[in-house]
């Protein structure tokens, strides 16, 4: 019989765990027969002395196996189960627009969110901005959404890798979130659950990136690539800028509306578009929908010119419960906040550089975001029309949308600490910088 302090003991000293030792130690999170002080000890040994890419990817399988593993092959889908996912930024709707785009190719996305925590915005605060919509469907429901329209974007179902959620609590109160193979096992445990054959990771780098300098998420990207692939799920890395928003607004039910707009062919924010059309392409090419990123992108285009992947976006909202015309009426659905006015900068000049993750905090402080994960949120508030890094400071900063003045004059603060105004514009840097593919 094994001891959960000997694998301990082995990790401390700087040993290859076997793949039965992490199955065993991941059951026992899972069962509740290894202790809080025994996980705390475990996450605290593997942060200081790593894994290898096999241990990570040992841990990886073995927390998604304490759990329900969705399987599709009943449902005789006739293209590949594809997904996204993101470290989490400011403006970052992309699941809103790439899963619709990528079920109007071909594909099926059973896609698995999140709410958001601190400066970053969560999928399922956007979606539940809509009247209606079940964020949290049961298994049947689920199953015949992805079947009907090729896309559910919805929360964690009940059984899935429950011994990550006790396993991320105490790394939460412990002081070990911040190690690339727990966290790389953390995210992929929940999404290998979901049955993929493919998945593109958004890794987000810059100022308001959850890792905290490029090198680190450099890292992760590959780590996540890597084992990934190693569990049998081909994956393919972006490395992807956040040193300012990414789309036009931060906010809920405001992001929500970019999208309908985005599908539509209303607006397109270029920063947006790029990023979003490079991940379809990546997942496209790795489910054989598409030979290379050139035809890619032109299925990508059509989806977008026909309406289809608004029609897509649309039947999704309809079958998970929201309203059936959201996409033609989406004011008459989405709340509004009631007092919307732009910031202006107290400096002439340009745009030099953002604290993104400032922003971010911006939003939280009108009520569109959390501080605590049982914080509730107003979906109405945000920002809206974001200046972009090397444009004139003569237009206004953003517009901020909130419930009062006093609101709008403390986020109207934080935006202007935190957006820098310089004599020069800055030279443009890229939006995506790097392509990471598993290392052979």
């Amino acid at each position: 019989m094994m001891l959960p302090q000997e694998i301990i003991r082995h990790k401390r000293d700087g040993l290859t765990l076997s793949e039965e030792e992490i199955r065993y130690f991941a059951n026992g999170i899972a069962d509740d027969s290894i202790t809080e002080g025994q996980i705390a000890a475990f996450g605290m040994a593997v942060y200081f002395n790593g894994m290898s890419s096999e241990e990570a990817a040992d841990l990886t399988l073995a927390m998604r196996d304490t759990g329900d593993v969705l399987n599709w092959e009943s449902e005789n889908l006739d293209g590949p189960i594809i997904d996204k996912h993101s470290t989490g930024g400011v403006g970052d709707g992309v699941s809103l627009m790439l899963g619709p785009l990528l079920a109007a190719c071909g594909g099926y996305v059973p896609m698995i969110s999140g709410r958001g925590l601190g400066h970053t915005g969560g999928t399922l605060d956007k979606l539940d901005a809509i009247p209606g919509y079940q964020s949290t469907p049961d298994n049947t429901l689920f199953r015949k959404t992805v079947r009907d329209c090729g896309v559910a974007i919805i929360g964690q179902t009940g059984n899935l890798a429950p011994a990550d959620k006790r396993f991320y609590a105490t790394r939460d109160i412990t002081a070990t979130v911040e190690s690339i193979p727990l966290i790389t096992a953390s995210i992929l445990s929940k999404k290998l659950a979901a049955g993929l054959d493919c998945l593109v990771m958004d890794v987000k780098t810059g100022s308001g990136a959850f890792m905290p300098t490029h090198e680190d998420s450099r890292a992760l990207a590959q780590s996540i690539a890597d084992v990934a692939t190693a569990a049998g799920v081909k994956t393919t890395a972006l490395l992807t800028d956040m040193n300012q928003p990414l789309g036009s607004s931060a906010g809920n039910a405001i992001e929500v509306r970019e999208a309908i707009d985005f599908l539509t062919g209303k607006h397109h924010n270029p920063r947006l578009k790029e990023v979003v059309f490079a991940l379809c392409a990546e997942l496209l090419k790795l489910g054989k929908l598409a030979e290379d990123k050139e035809k890619a992108n032109k299925m990508l285009e059509n989806a977008l010119s026909s309406g289809k992947s608004a029609e897509v976006f649309g039947s999704m909202v309809h079958s998970l419960g929201g309203p059936a015309d959201l996409i033609e009426n989406p004011d008459s659905h989405l709340p509004t906040a009631d007092f919307v006015k732009p910031v202006f900068a107290e400096a002439s000049g340009y745009v030099t550089d953002m604290d993104t993750r400032e922003l971010g905090m911006a939003v939280v402080q009108l009520g569109g975001g959390r501080r605590r994960s049982d914080d509730d949120i107003d979906p109405a508030v945000g920002l809206t029309e974001f200046i972009k890094i090397g444009e004139s400071a003569d237009q206004p900063l953003a517009v901020i949308h909130a419930r009062s003045e006093s609101d709008w004059q403390q986020a109207a603060g934080s935006i202007r600490a935190a957006v820098t105004i310089g004599d020069q514009a800055p030279e443009s840097s890229p939006v995506i910088h790097e392509v990471i593919t598993a290392n052979s």
